[in-house]
């Protein structure tokens, strides 16, 4: 598995610049959904937005097309990630200000959890290189038995 430079800023890798001051970063984003319980498969396909905000956060967008047995359409969600007190991390917060769990890519940060009563999700996050990286929700409970996994490719690379 590769990891980045120990000095690594996440934010600035995000937003596609060295300092982490770019306008905004654009990526495509894949996702393979697959429920284990029943076997149902599915995908989305769209794109991410990450934007500077004022406070030194970075917002995250994401939209796209979500295939599901049940549902074919439009799909999004927004988060909003800030500083973690040290470069190479960001703590991701739903948009209600409810913590959600911490992405990092070291090897010593890239797995985090996050529990949703009753189920608990786990994710791990891997650096792919300069322009794509991929994460992976693995979530199970009582209620939910899925594994969804995302790989983020800079637009343009």
């Amino acid at each position: 598995m590769k990891h980045p430079e120990p000095e690594f800023d996440l934010r600035a890798y995000l937003l596609g610049s060295a300092t982490g001051t770019a306008e905004a970063g654009c990526w495509t984003v894949e996702r393979q959904l697959q429920d284990r319980a029943n076997g149902t498969r599915g995908t989305f396909s769209g794109i991410v937005l990450f934007s500077p905000t004022d406070d030194g956060a970075v917002a995250f967008r994401e939209e796209g097309t979500m295939r599901w047995p049940s549902f074919t359409g439009p799909a999004s969600r927004e988060y909003l990630l800030k500083p973690a007190g040290r470069a190479d991390a960001l703590d991701v917060f739903f948009t209600n200000g409810r913590t959600f769990h911490r992405m990092s890519f070291t090897p010593e940060a890239n797995l985090d959890q996050h529990w949703c009563d009753p189920d608990t999700y786990r994710v791990t996050y891997v650096f792919k290189g300069p322009d794509r990286f991929s994460y992976t929700w693995d979530v199970r409970g009582p209620d939910k038995d899925l594994l969804l996994t995302s790989t983020l490719q800079r637009l343009g690379s």
